[in-house]
């Protein structure tokens, strides 16, 4: 009888070992997707001309990754040119975009669109057709809102504020995980503000993993404190910035006499 009870708990253990041991495999060969942003702080001072962001972190391994840097969405003007009387290129109307981020990065292991579904590229706002999508715009007129978008982006793109990359992302295997590491340029032209890193783990076309970060731009010092009088005391703002033209041209005008180029 002793035995036999000492062998039901046996056949009651078993199972919880059994599946303790498959939990502890599982969490060890699934590897938790992460993020972090390096530098996430950015002072903007005198001396500020960009920076520089790094996001590393750790994935399932086999999986693709796409890493994407935005700001807050907004709303922004266009403004419409067009010939007058069929002479004169003026001004004809504004154009207005809603729900558009003024800073949009995204970097990949792969083309977005190999890697990726349409519909999860529309679902996550990856990739600028995806973006044109998400975006509304004040026309009715779906060719004239891809040729503004169209000029949109290029005009981003020149600014620096709107990028594309593939390939960038570095992947190692260790410890039965995927780790991952980019280096990115980050543009003066970035407003001071809080930006959203989001990096998207991807198996069979599918998002299956995200993982956040933030990185936050600030000015500081006389930056901060001019900008600060601009916006809650404009008069007296206008009155330092007429000061300190004056005191540049003034400046500017004794090293050119004492240069003699005023000599002829």
């Amino acid at each position: 009888m002793k035995h036999y009870r000492s062998t039901n708990k046996a056949f009651v253990f078993l199972p919880i070992l059994i599946a303790l041991f498959l939990f502890l495999s599982f969490q060890t060969a699934n590897a938790k997707l992460t993020a972090t942003a390096n530098h996430d702080h950015i002072s903007v001072d005198f001396f500020y001309h960009g920076s520089t962001v790094s996001v590393r972190g750790i994935s399932d391994p086999g999986t693709d990754l796409v890493i994407k840097f935005t700001s807050d969405e907004g709303s922004e003007s266009l403004r419409k040119k067009g010939k007058v009387g069929g002479l004169l290129w003026m001004n004809t109307g504004e154009l207005d975009i809603e729900h558009v981020p003024n800073f949009y990065s995204v970097h990949s292991t792969k083309k977005v669109e190999d890697i990726l579904s349409e519909d999860e590229l529309n679902k996550y706002v990856i990739g600028y057709p995806a973006l044109e999508k998400h975006v509304t715009m004040n026309t009715s007129d779906e060719g004239e809102k891809a040729g503004w978008f169209k000029e949109f982006k290029k005009f981003k793109e020149y600014s620096n504020l709107y990028t594309e990359t593939t390939g960038k992302i570095s992947l190692t295997e260790k410890d039965g995980a995927q780790h991952y590491y980019i280096l990115t340029e980050w543009p003066y032209q970035a407003a001071p503000g809080h930006y959203t890193v989001t990096v998207y783990a991807v198996k069979d076309k599918k998002v299956v993993e995200t993982a956040t970060s933030n990185v936050v731009v600030a000015q500081v010092g006389m930056v901060k404190s001019f900008a600060n009088m601009a916006k809650n005391n404009a008069a007296l703002y206008g009155i330092i910035a007429i000061l300190s033209a004056l005191g540049a041209g003034f400046g500017v005008g004794l090293v050119f006499r004492k240069s003699g180029g005023g000599a002829h």
